[in-house]
């Protein structure tokens, strides 16, 4: 029909986040931690995922997972996993999120953060996606592919998020090991950088204030 506006193409970039740690330097497992106004570290991660442009948005959990788990309303659009080695590190936390989206064969990308980004908005994650927001509606196609690497600077500094190809999930998964997540490899590759220094901090928060 003449003037009627079609609504957007679904994403092809799932959001991950890894949120399965103990939380040892913080003193608690930071996917329980509210910030000063009472917000949910957890539930700001997978809100600002969903806002800016991915779907599904999976979460990986591990320590007092349940406790987690029940901060997150139970919808489609969410797949909480759990890491059962989670004691092993950050690397745990990916395999396991990585595994999950392998699941998916319409997702051809991830859009991996920590838990621990309470600064992180859905407009940096739009723009290291490729998608645009208008209002509070996502329009524009996703840049996502199969081998694309990607990852938000913040005055030049490496940050998140970080957007992972179908490709590159295989060689991750056996690969990644310790706290270090995707680092590594990461340095090892060709990696897009995309300066989001305007939109926010990056900050990621280790100890309580």
């Amino acid at each position: 029909m003449a003037g009627m506006q079609m609504p957007p193409p679904p994403s092809r970039t799932a959001g991950l986040v890894l949120a399965a740690g103990a939380g040892s330097r913080y003193g608690r497992p930071k996917a329980l931690v509210y910030d000063a106004a009472g917000h949910s570290w957890l539930q700001h991660a997978v809100e600002v995922l969903t806002a800016g442009g991915c779907s599904p948005v999976i979460v990986v959990l591990g320590a007092r997972g349940a406790e987690a788990a029940a901060l997150l309303e139970p919808t489609a659009s969410v797949l909480v996993v759990e890491a059962a080695d989670w004691a092993d590190g950050l690397s745990a936390s990916l395999r396991a999120g990585l595994r999950c989206a392998a699941a998916l064969p319409a997702v051809t990308a991830v859009a991996v953060i920590p838990v621990d980004v309470p600064d992180l908005n859905a407009e940096t994650v739009a723009r290291v996606i490729g998608t645009r927001i208008s209002g509070t509606r996502i329009s524009g196609a996703n840049n996502d592919s199969d081998g694309t690497l990607r990852q938000a600077r913040f005055a030049g500094q490496p940050g998140h998020p970080v957007v992972i190809g179908r490709a590159h999930w295989t060689p991750l998964i056996a690969t990644a090991a310790g706290d270090t997540g995707a680092g590594p490899y990461l340095r090892a590759h060709e990696v897009e950088a995309i300066e989001c220094g305007d939109l926010g901090t990056g900050i990621d928060i280790d100890r309580p204030n």
